[in-house]
């Protein structure tokens, strides 16, 4: 009896040990999660302005003043918002709420802005700040630039001496002869003559 029982105990752990040797052999198809890199983009929501505040449809600069000549201080970007302050006296530029701004107060050009809550012409006219200095830069070696030469001394005009003029004299026919013009036309009055004498002859 007791042996039928040892026999029957072992039989037992001999089912156990197959069964968890079987169980680990098999395999299993386990879905293993994989980390993908996802990019996300932080947005920055703007505080909600109130009153009367300008809306940023695009990127634009924010200068010290009103104008390009003034410093730039800083940009808004598209979909912020910003309390306006004043503008000049035609409305081209807009005086916001900026913190890096003299007196927290910095321009943007107003055509590149949306104002929102009263129209451009009913805010208050501001007085631009002072108009930046600009500094000379001071050119390397300018000292060479300088023309140290003496002057020179252009020569004078001389006039060239007159150039002599040839003089024509008239000839002089000695012991009264006759000039050969006056022979040559007696010659011909007579050679006329003879010829209307000649004519005359024949007609009788």
């Amino acid at each position: 009896m007791f042996k039928r029982i040892l026999l029957a105990v072992l039989g037992l752990f001999v089912s156990l040990y197959w069964y968890g040797s079987v169980s680990a052999l098999t395999p299993t198809n386990t879905t293993v999660p994989t980390n993908t890199a996802t990019s996300t983009t932080t947005f920055v929501p703007t505080p909600t302005v109130g009153g009367v505040h300008i809306f940023v449809p695009e990127r634009v600069n924010v200068r010290s003043g009103p104008g390009t000549y003034y410093e730039k201080v800083g940009v808004l970007v598209a979909g912020q918002m910003a309390a306006v302050v004043g503008r000049t006296s035609f409305g081209e530029w807009i005086a916001i709420q900026y913190p890096e701004g003299s007196n927290s107060v910095a321009w943007v050009y107003s055509p590149l802005v949306l104002v929102r809550g009263m129209m451009v012409e009913d805010l208050p006219q501001l007085e631009s700040p002072p108009t930046p200095t600009l500094q000379a830069v001071p050119l390397s070696g300018s000292d060479s630039l300088i023309n140290t030469s003496l002057p020179t001394r252009l020569p004078t005009f001389t006039p060239a001496p007159p150039m002599p003029q040839p003089t024509f004299s008239t000839p002089e026919f000695e012991g009264g002869a006759l000039p050969p013009i006056v022979l040559i036309g007696g010659l011909f009055a007579l050679g006329i003559f003879s010829g209307v004498v000649a004519i005359y002859r024949q007609r009788n």
